[in-house]
């Protein structure tokens, strides 16, 4: 043998050993130890490098400072909600339906996510629609703005919304950005200096110190809020860049964002505060203040709950207010999400929905965004096509609505999308609705949306080359670390 096959065979057995003294050192569910074991060794010394960034799990050090930032003011009302609705005559005064009563008290033990009622919600298809109400808004903010975005661009939409920041911030309102540094990667590192000048406070959520060096990069704040003087509040889909406006290259952008007033927007305010607490310097923390939680006469008749998640959350509770929604279907399933790989819980449940009768109907986009993502995400919809889903692939844009409804009454929106990642990696923010009007108007979207849509049977599937079925296949392996 010679001297640089041994060196060869050495690394690949120290690589080896390497790979699985690395993977099995942290907790991680079965899936995910594959798919970097897989990782690590078809990749030598490069796949360390990625796991480095992509792959450590949050320290128990991040994940205490996240769990520490208590929901202000809600856990003791929470407590008395769960004792109302376990309480049947009690119950009938917060929700219409067994199936919002046995849901409210899952979120409410598992994630201490009050129920509010006469809540008044407006739902955005466009991005024009929703960034010239939200810019209103702005305008009209006498005491505060709070905002958390994931992606925050510094180009012409975020210019105009930076200005009306900005206006209120000159105008001595209290003005609180936080921006995930992700999600705002090559932004002009400037951007927000006059609105800090004039007196706003901006905060890089999981940020970097040393430039283009960023170990926690893999945990992302994916959510998107608006609160304006604790008075209203917006929630979904649209981060806030040109291209959610249609000028990117993926083209027409459909998406849903919600416009809510009430006291649904107390409990989103409490959760901006958690998160700005957990990035912010001591002296600018916010402590309980009745200012900031006024509560507010009836504005209309919805019931929701406002539900987070993320990897300081082990019981993954958005994913399971999606399992507890399934599970109770009867009729039928109506979901519009861009990324489709659900866990292995998530894909038996929608099996045997399916399987039970229960019409599922699934929209996921026509084009990547992320390659891998895409191929996994067709790699789950053939699969539930053959149990007997109707599967639409959206053509007019790219669709990153993330929108579950069920038997029309109760409803999901927010950020979450139907992947892993937001299961377990994200920070998400998802609002659960128990309205049959809401429910309503989002089936009669997905309907319009539907006439822009080619079905992807079977037929479809089986059409595609075997490099694109091996691209699939491949992704799906991966499907645990994308």
């Amino acid at each position: 043998m010679g001297i640089w096959s041994m060196i060869f065979t050495a690394i690949i057995v120290l690589n080896t050993i390497g790979a699985i003294i690395t993977v099995f050192k942290e907790k991680r569910d079965v899936a995910a130890t594959w798919a970097w074991l897989l990782t690590l060794n078809l990749l030598p010394v490069a796949g360390f490098i990625i796991y480095l960034f992509i792959g450590k799990k949050m320290s128990k050090e991040n994940i205490y400072d996240m769990r520490t930032q208590k929901s202000l003011g809600m856990s003791q009302l929470a407590k008395v909600q769960i004792e109302m609705l376990e309480d049947e005559d009690l119950a009938q005064g917060l929700v219409e339906t067994d199936y919002a009563q046995k849901t409210a008290i899952l979120f409410l033990e598992s994630d201490e996510s009050i129920l509010t009622k006469g809540n008044k919600v407006e739902i955005f298809k466009t991005g024009a629609d929703v960034f010239d109400s939200l810019v209103q808004d702005i305008y009209k903010a006498e005491d505060h703005v709070h905002m958390l975005y994931y992606t925050f661009r510094s180009d012409d939409l975020g210019k105009r919304i930076l200005a009306a920041l900005e206006d209120r911030a000159a105008a001595g309102g209290e003005v609180l950005v936080v921006y995930d540094a992700m999600g705002c990667r090559g932004n002009d590192p400037r951007f927000f200096n006059n609105l800090e000048k004039l007196g706003g406070k901006t905060e890089v959520f999981f940020g970097s110190k040393i430039p283009f060096v960023n170990l926690r990069m893999n945990y992302r704040n994916h959510r998107k809020i608006m609160v304006v003087d604790a008075k209203v509040a917006y929630l979904g889909g649209f981060n806030i860049g040109d291209e959610y406006l249609g000028k990117g290259e993926l083209g027409e952008w459909r998406d849903t964002h919600m416009k809510i007033e009430g006291n649904a927007v107390l409990t989103l305010q409490s959760r901006f505060f958690m998160d700005w607490n957990a990035v912010a310097k001591e002296k600018n923390r916010k402590d309980y203040a009745e200012a900031y939680f006024p509560i507010a006469d009836k504005k209309g008749n919805t019931a929701m709950q406002i539900v987070a998640s993320g990897p300081d959350d082990e019981d993954q509770t958005i994913k399971m207010g999606f399992l507890k929604m399934i599970s109770q279907a009867k009729e039928s399933i109506y979901i519009q999400t861009p990324y489709f790989i659900p866990d292995e819980s998530l894909h038996e449940m929608l099996k045997i929905a399916v399987l039970s009768g229960v019409k599922v109907k699934i929209m996921i986009p026509s084009k990547p965004d992320h390659p891998f993502v895409y191929r996994a995400t067709e790699y789950f919809a053939k699969d539930i096509v053959e149990y007997g889903a109707e599967v639409y692939m959206y053509q007019n844009g790219f669709l990153h609505s993330k929108v579950m409804v069920v038997d029309d009454e109760i409803v999901s929106v927010g950020t979450a999308n139907m992947d892993v990642r937001s299961f377990k990696l994200n920070f998400e923010i998802n609002a659960f609705i128990y309205d049959r009007d809401v429910a309503e108007e989002l089936i009669a979207n997905f309907d319009e949306d539907q006439k822009n849509c080619i079905r992807a049977t079977h037929d479809y599937f089986a059409k595609q080359s075997k490099g694109r079925k091996f691209k699939q296949a491949f992704s799906r392996l991966l499907s645990p670390i994308l």
